[in-house]
């Protein structure tokens, strides 16, 4: 069956972001060659301020070209820009009638403007983005101008025998209802075999059994859907269920809300799909019509970060107030931005100013302790797990992750016992975790114990990911360990396929050819190994085993050769 993805992109079409741009190959007659093949660079690079830059430079030389006019609009719309819009997609819509990017930024404007009789004009002259996303344009129109028994047609009409719109129809129709206060009809779509069962309808739906005074229903939706979720709207929500209060319907104030919904809902269907820069205007349209939601924020931000937008993605980012129950994920989100972009230590600052502020939120000491990490500060990041963990009264499946990363960092600061305890534990919550499993068994490898426990977890890591680079590599490496060299060659050459630049792999290929007589195979995957920047250590090593050979080697180094040496 397609997904909701695929469905979507066949059913709003492969438009992406400056697609004719990037694809033409052909310069405008007259235009600025430098500012357009910047242009050009800056579509293929996803970079939006380029883009906005040069395309409206080269349009200046070419008005009406329409990959041109596309890349202005698209660019603005991404940047969060849509104050110059009008004139833009007027021009476009001339030159090219139907011009999708055109009716985008186009709708965008009249809904911003509230002009819900232009709406219904423009696609009745037949101004179209999409069939689905027309459709309950239209509806929400009518939702607008207060013609409730309009919308409700268009809503039926909109979704029916047009897939997708069987995923989105009854949220939307839903929140109509719950809009104009039917919070009865509203939930009843919500409740019926087959609705959506998105984090956005569960919330709404909750709002309305409150609104219905029916809260023991709305509490049994929570405990069944977030029980053991970390979410600060739903955790909230609860609470004064559980007090007996009301819990107000919040999801959406106007109709304006209602188009905004839309193309948030479009845009997270697609999103991670092939195509984030189109998926980003749905995203940016959603969080122009309605700035303040949390949601919103982080959605686009985090397609921003995803195409390498880093200084974009950090605005966004700082835009979800502190007030706001979801900013720590923003937090966490401009920090990793911070990260992609090279400005570690800005990360590390950044995620330590939010620990102080939500000690209380173990997600945000997770990541603080991930950072610390990365800086090799394992003795902090030890401390900020243990934080983590003692947050928690009763221990589930949930909190394996937190002793495999807090076992990860007790074994780099050399306290075996203290690792090893946290990694079983982390196996005793989640069993057969083959992660945890390849990481417990190639350590004990390493410090030469528990041999056969090592290779019963390392298969079975294996058998559970048997395209797993890392587990493949530790799976041949435990067979040269054990001397079984010959045994050992099929799965490391396997490992080195699947992680081709990976300088440890490499070099434990080199090891085993060299173990099974391949001296000149060895040397090679050797010299490959160095040229994939492996740690000082590890390349001092390498150099060596290419100097002498890797028996000579292991004997300096205390350990037996793999073949008796031949000093003549």
């Amino acid at each position: 069956m397609p997904t909701r993805a695929s469905l979507l992109i066949r059913t709003l079409g492969t438009f992406a972001l400056g697609v004719s741009l990037s694809m033409s190959g052909v310069t405008p007659l007259h235009a600025d060659a430098g500012a357009y093949l910047a242009s050009r660079q800056a579509t293929i690079d996803s970079n939006f301020e380029a883009l906005a830059h040069y395309a409206t430079i080269a349009l200046t030389q070419a008005p009406k070209d329409v990959a041109l006019l596309e890349s202005v609009l698209s660019a603005n719309i991404a940047r969060g820009e849509f104050d110059d819009l009008k004139g833009y997609a007027t021009v476009l819509e001339s030159v090219e009638p139907g011009n999708q990017i055109a009716a985008l930024a186009s709708f965008a404007l009249m809904i911003k403007a509230g002009d819900f009789d232009g709406i219904i004009a423009a696609l009745d002259d037949g101004q179209s983005i999409s069939s689905v996303v027309d459709g309950f344009m239209r509806a929400w129109a009518y939702v607008g101008k207060g013609e409730m028994s309009a919308a409700i047609d268009a809503f039926d009409e909109a979704t029916r025998d047009k897939r997708p719109a069987e995923f989105f129809g009854p949220f939307n129709k839903a929140m109509a209802y719950a809009l104009v206060g039917d919070f009865e009809s509203g939930e009843a779509l919500l409740a019926a075999p087959g609705a959506p069962e998105t984090r956005d309808a569960l919330i709404a739906r909750m709002q309305m059994l409150s609104q219905l005074e029916r809260n023991d229903e709305a509490l049994a939706l929570y405990d069944k859907f977030f029980g053991g979720v970390a979410d600060p709207q739903a955790d909230a929500m609860a609470d004064v269920l559980r007090a007996g209060g009301a819990v107000p319907f919040v999801e959406l104030s106007n109709a304006t809300d209602g188009f905004a919904n839309v193309f948030y809902e479009i845009s997270a269907a697609l999103a991670g799909g092939p195509s984030d820069a189109y998926t980003l205007l749905y995203a940016r349209i959603a969080l122009e019509l309605r700035p303040e939601r949390a949601q919103f924020v982080l959605l686009a931000a985090e397609l921003l970060n995803s195409l390498g937008n880093f200084d974009l993605a950090a605005e966004v980012y700082a835009s979800l107030p502190e007030t706001d129950p979801n900013y720590h994920l923003a937090v966490m989100g401009r920090a990793e931005t911070l990260r992609n972009a090279g400005r570690e230590d800005e990360e590390l600052a950044a995620l330590q100013e939010l620990a102080k502020a939500r000690p209380e939120r173990a997600d945000v000491l997770v990541a603080l302790g991930d950072s610390l990490r990365r800086h090799e500060d394992n003795a902090g990041a030890v401390e900020v797990y243990t934080q983590a963990i003692d947050l928690f009264d009763e221990l589930t499946r949930a909190q394996w992750p937190l002793f495999f990363t807090r076992g990860i960092a007790y074994e780099q600061l050399d306290m075996w016992a203290e690792s090893e305890a946290d990694l079983r534990k982390a196996l005793e919550l989640e069993p057969g975790q083959p992660s945890v499993l390849n990481y417990l068994g190639y350590s004990f490898l390493e410090l030469k114990i528990n041999l056969d426990e090592a290779m019963d977890m390392i298969r079975q890591a294996s058998e559970a990911r048997p395209n797993d680079g890392y587990i493949t590599d530790s799976l041949a490496w435990g067979l040269y360990r054990l001397g079984r060299y010959e045994e050992a060659l099929a799965p490391m050459e396997k490992a080195a396929a699947l992680m081709p630049v990976d300088p440890i792999i490499n070099d434990h290929l080199g090891d085993v050819y060299w173990a099974v007589g391949r001296e000149r195979e060895a040397q090679f995957q050797w010299h490959r190994a160095l040229s994939f920047d492996p740690e000082e250590d590890d390349a001092e090593r390498i150099r060596l085993k290419l100097e002498i050979g890797l028996d000579r080697v292991l004997v300096q180094e205390g350990e037996e050769p793999t073949r008796p040496l031949n000093d003549g």
